[in-house]
């Protein structure tokens, strides 16, 4: 499951172009000020896969898709932005990790250069839930961001609204 993740996520990267303008607009309508300013640093790429993941989220919960449930779908990868990893070197990032483990990313991040990024991506939710706290977003939007690669019983957000955004992000 997590492979056909990935190598969707990959086939999308390699389309350039961010989301159409109606769909940037609803993204942000769903964003605080703080936030916005984070979206605005995500590649095209992270901000389309993330609209994709937002509209699953609100499909799957309908009503209770308020606006933090919709940011943190918006901007759980927003840590990647620190990385400036473009999409080849975060497939060598994520072969890093599966074969150094995640851990590794600790020690990389106090590097320089291409093994510091690497780290930096792969901390990229610590990073991200730095980011949104700071930017001013909702407790459970930078929980989320922090948290999006937990193990579900590892997670301390609301099982159902976290199983949807779990799920949404995984289509």
């Amino acid at each position: 499951m997590k492979a056909l993740h990935l190598t969707k996520r990959f086939v999308g990267s390699l389309w350039p172009f961010g989301p159409n303008p109606d769909a940037d607009e609803w993204a942000k309508s769903h964003l605080v000020d703080g936030e916005v300013a984070l979206w605005r640093r995500m590649s095209p790429q992270d901000r389309r896969h993330s609209i994709g993941v937002a509209q699953r989220v609100e499909e799957h919960l309908g009503d209770k898709a308020t606006r933090p449930v919709l940011a943190a779908a918006l901007l759980h990868d927003v840590g990647k932005v620190d990385s400036q990893l473009g999409t080849f070197m975060r497939v060598v990032a994520t072969l890093s990790a599966a074969v150094a483990g995640r851990e590794t990313a600790e020690l990389w991040v106090q590097t320089s250069g291409i093994t510091r990024r690497v780290g930096l991506y792969l901390k990229h939710p610590e990073i991200g839930g730095d980011l949104l706290e700071m930017a001013g977003a909702d407790e459970f939007t930078y929980t989320w961001a922090r948290e999006h690669h937990l193990p579900a019983e590892d997670c301390s957000l609301d099982r159902e609204l976290a199983h949807a955004l779990r799920i949404s992000d995984d289509d």
